[in-house]
């Protein structure tokens, strides 16, 4: 497969999401229109990402989930770790480290980073945090290239700027605040409560459809 574009390896991710979900059920074979469905995308639209796997499915069974979450990884992920690092280890710094802990082998968080005296040197979901004074020293001993950040909006950038200096390569922000980074980082900007904000402002819209009807 040729380079993937962003939005297909989304996509694919999400599809991925889906599998582990079914997979967990009990489930061994999932059809088109399923993963269309709970992806938000048109079966058409799924049909063409499976041309570019090696599946074979059948109208009455559809496709082996574990070969297809195989086929998936096989292009998004290397057989090599991907190491990264998290700053700011609050409720949801904390929920995150959980989430990784022995979920995806070949991702790891090998190190936290955080100001609070009473977090410095304690382990969480068998994560160690450190001061943030010592961030650009282990992530350059740790060779992490990702970064998460959990920070408030306040001290998201000079924490990226940090992370920059420290050699990371992708950075996944989840503080409400627009990041500047030079050239050649990639930067996923995530902002919980804009999409709750979104989220309510449609809510009321359907609300106000509803009662005119």
């Amino acid at each position: 497969m040729t380079r993937i574009p962003q939005r297909t390896v989304e996509r694919f991710f999400r599809y991925c999401q889906f599998l582990h979900t079914r997979l967990e059920a009990g489930s061994e074979f999932v059809f088109s229109h399923e993963l269309a469905g709970a992806v938000g995308v048109s079966p058409e639209q799924v049909r063409r990402d499976l041309m570019n796997f090696r599946l074979k499915g059948t109208p009455q069974r559809g496709y082996p989930i574990k070969e297809f979450m195989g086929e998936l990884y096989s292009h998004l992920e290397s057989g090599s770790l991907t190491k990264m690092v998290l700053v700011g280890v609050g409720n949801l710094g904390k929920a995150i480290l959980s989430y990784f802990l022995k979920r995806r082998p070949n991702l790891c968080i090998v190190a936290a980073f955080d100001l609070d005296p009473e977090k410095v040197d304690r382990v969480y979901s068998g994560c160690r945090v450190h001061h943030i004074g010592q961030l650009e020293r282990t992530v350059s001993r740790e060779k992490a290239t990702v970064g998460i950040i959990t920070v408030p909006a306040s001290a998201a950038q000079e924490a990226a700027d940090m992370l920059v200096r420290a050699g990371v390569r992708a950075i996944v922000n989840l503080a409400p605040a627009q990041l500047k980074l030079p050239p050649g980082v990639f930067l996923d900007q995530i902002d919980i409560t804009l999409s709750i904000e979104k989220a309510a402002y449609f809510a009321r819209k359907n609300s106000i459809k509803e009662q005119l009807r």
